[in-house]
């Protein structure tokens, strides 16, 4: 568990690196919204989260508990059961937070990431271009 990296793992690296080929510039892990995203694009209001598989519960929200738990098999199940619905309520309740602010949230699966790290990067690079920058507002 102490190998895990909560951030700067080499999905969100490569990630990163093709965004920045591409043109873009970012700021990574803004502490100041919800969620702390792995990549944020002030200007457009555009947060980028890279959701690992196993600790987002990919399988979970893609073929359902029921048979997740098929596969994985625990001695405590009620505890990552526990853990699994929480991270899905947090993830949800972020994105909700985020939007209601007016954020565009991107959320892609670190596996995607590692399959094809330039379409992702195509893709997010698109809804940042078609996010039209916030324009401040004068005081006079």
């Amino acid at each position: 568990m102490s190998a895990i990296r909560s951030t700067g793992n080499q999905s969100e690296a490569d990630l990163r690196s093709r965004l920045h080929r591409l043109g873009l510039r970012f700021r990574k892990y803004v502490s100041s919204l919800p969620g702390r995203p792995d990549i944020v694009f002030p200007g457009p209001r555009v947060a980028v989260f890279v959701d690992g598989d196993f600790w987002h519960a990919r399988a979970i929200r893609e073929r359902g508990p029921d048979a997740y738990w098929r596969d994985f098999r625990s001695p405590n199940r009620p505890y990552w059961e526990a853990k699994f619905a929480r991270r899905i309520e947090r993830d949800a309740e972020v994105t909700r937070d985020l939007r209601g602010d007016g954020w565009t949230v991107v959320r892609v699966w670190e596996s995607e990431v590692k399959a094809d790290p330039d379409g992702v990067a195509r893709r997010i690079a698109g809804i940042v271009k078609r996010s039209k920058p916030r324009v401040p507002t004068s005081r006079m």
